[in-house]
């Protein structure tokens, strides 16, 4: 099976054309941005670990971007109680607005992305993307890693 290997990067690529008005208007750059929206998406994934770790964004640029949110009042930070190490990032009232402009465009992107499919169709997608995310969570278990024979 032959995938597109552009794919990603394309829906990156729009998703972050999407996006770059309001970046520009809040003059926060791309990465800030994505980290908030990260943090406003998924509450329980709070650290700046769990950004590196499931966003995929360098550990250096994760902690550029959270000091900038920080110094713009868009998040705050807080220790774990527990482990000094850690500290937990939560989302300000003063990040209410962008987050709730953030909702909408990643709406309008998702409502465009899939606007010339039918609901069977985006129906079966989602279905197969669930199964390909469950298969993925046990190939990454140790247990199931395969050597492949030459």
């Amino acid at each position: 099976m032959q995938m597109n290997l552009q794919f990603p990067y394309k829906l990156l690529q729009a998703y972050t054309a999407y996006c770059r008005p309001l970046c520009q208007e809040i003059k926060l750059p791309q990465t800030a941005f994505d980290i908030l929206m990260f943090l406003a998406n998924n509450p329980a994934l709070n650290t700046a670990r769990d950004i590196v770790e499931i966003r995929g964004i360098k550990a250096n640029l994760v902690s550029i971007n959270v000091d900038k949110l920080v110094t713009e009042g868009y998040i705050q930070r807080t220790a774990i109680p527990g482990d000094r190490r850690k500290t937990c990032l939560t989302c300000t009232e003063k990040a209410a607005p962008l987050i709730e402009q953030g909702h909408k465009i990643q709406a309008v992107f998702f409502q465009e992305l899939f606007q010339t499919i039918d609901p069977g169709e985006l129906n079966t997608f989602h279905h197969v993307f669930q199964a390909i995310d469950k298969n993925l969570d046990k190939m990454m278990k140790p247990e199931s890693a395969k050597t492949i024979k030459k």
